[in-house]
């Protein structure tokens, strides 16, 4: 069952932990889909045309024809949710009496934006965030970008008394999960699901970036990536390439530490956002069955990480991220929403026990992330994200170049997922369904 011929339960942990391992074993769970052996999944590939078209609506409402403009993933739209807040910041740091040069730029916005990300665990249905100073209200990724920014703005995350601005070990350290509660207004009448996962997270980091000075340098902060891609970039022409496997490879290994230990482990890894896929498991023979041949990775906040830390890599620094066509769509419950609200995916019928239904009229389940069912939709996302840009470009007449992966997650499933699931459940725009988070996956 292994084409890669790993021989060892390390040589199979070491491939787990790859970008290109994501999506050749959720393609392996969708073959499973084409041939109806999902247990809990039934796949209707003649949906995905229809799916292509709602989301084309939603580009040409926002973008018009100018696709072009189409900015990708990434968090820095969320930082600026309602209002710019980023380029701002970065002025006021220009206009400053000891201003950052270039790359002090760039690492304190890898800063900001690896623990902002670290912080967009779902937030649940409930909860809001004011800002002070626009008196705008906001919730889910919006809000825990909004958040995030002045959380750093304040120091929030510094143990520099003189710069607020950055993110190191020792102010992670500090971090207890009541700071992150008040910190972003939570409160028995604005509850936040997850609050002592992400705030783990965090406290997490702080141990990640003291043990990996190949990457986060002696000063401890994530922003110090930047010299690490320094060190693995080829000069040419004036301009700096860096391949996304160095960035990965950086994220992969030295943010390793900071999940929970309860996850998956193969010959003494931990394997992070890695589960065990009962329906691969079966499919395989039992004389071909190797150990690590049921597991799928998707590596989900490391992967929306990455697709955040590009942006400022290539407009501050003006570097060239290669190999970005490596990256996947990210399996959480907006991409995997619009699937199941779409048609595309549907839930075998009886195949959930009624105790999975806290609200029996709602019809919606509510499932921990290891549950087989979640493991089977999140594969299945990942692979048909890739169909799905496809079809929109079919559509549209485009490329691959002319409209990247990045950019359908931006404007069009991702955000499809949010309006689709606005309009079939607008008392709560929650997914179809839901997540019993811990701040830790999604």
């Amino acid at each position: 069952m292994n084409p890669l011929a790993l021989n060892s339960s390390s040589q199979t942990a070491a491939y787990l932990r790859t970008l290109p391992a994501i999506r050749e074993r959720c393609g392996r769970v969708h073959a499973l889909a084409k041939e109806g052996k999902l247990e809990y999944f039934e796949y209707h590939p003649e949906k995905e045309a229809d799916a292509a078209a709602f989301c084309v609506n939603i580009m040409k409402r926002d973008f018009g024809t100018n696709f072009a403009s189409i900015p990708p993933h990434g968090r820095w739209r969320h930082l600026d949710a309602g209002l710019s807040r980023v380029e701002p910041l970065i002025e006021k740091w220009k206009a400053s009496p000891n201003p950052p040069d270039v790359k002090e730029t760039a690492r304190r916005l890898i800063d900001l934006f690896l623990v902002s990300v670290l912080l967009d665990a779902g937030a649940g249905n409930a909860w809001s965030f004011k800002e002070e100073a626009s008196g705008q209200s906001f919730s889910r990724s919006e809000g825990l970008g909004v958040a995030s920014i002045i959380m750093f703005e304040q120091g929030f995350f510094s143990g520099d008394s003189s710069n607020p601005y950055q993110v190191d070990a020792e102010g992670l350290s500090r971090i207890t999960a009541q700071k992150v509660a008040s910190a972003m207004q939570v409160s028995d009448s604005n509850p936040m699901v997850g609050i002592d996962g992400r705030s783990s997270l965090l406290i997490n980091l702080s141990k990640a970036l003291k043990a990996s000075s190949q990457y986060f340098g002696t000063a401890a902060r994530p922003g110090h990536i930047i010299d690490f891609l320094d060190s693995e970039s080829i000069a040419e022409n004036g301009t700096k390439r860096v391949h996304i496997f160095a960035l990965w490879t950086a994220l992969i290994d030295g943010l390793a530490p900071i999940w929970p230990a309860t996850r998956t482990s193969l010959g003494g890894t931990s394997l992070g956002d890695v589960w065990p896929c009962d329906a691969l498991k079966k499919s395989i023979d039992g004389g071909a069955y190797q150990e690590g041949d049921e597991l799928v990775p998707f590596h989900k906040l490391t992967g929306w990480i990455t697709y955040s830390l590009i942006e400022p890599i290539e407009k501050i620094l003006g570097w060239k991220i290669e190999g970005i066509e490596f990256m996947t769509g990210l399996p959480e419950y907006r991409n995997g929403g619009l699937l199941l609200d779409l048609g595309v995916l549907s839930l075998r019928p009886g195949v959930l026990d009624a105790s999975l239904y806290p609200d029996p009229s709602s019809g919606i389940p509510k499932l921990l992330p290891s549950h087989p069912a979640i493991i089977e939709w999140r594969a299945m996302t990942v692979i048909e994200l890739d169909r799905i840009a496809n079809e929109i470009r079919k559509q549209l007449g485009l490329s691959a170049e002319q409209l990247t992966l990045a950019q359908v997650l931006e404007s069009a499933t991702w955000k499809g997922g949010r309006e689709i699931a606005k309009q079939k459940r607008p008392a709560t725009g929650g997914p179809p369904i839901e997540i019993e988070s811990d701040g830790t996956v999604f």
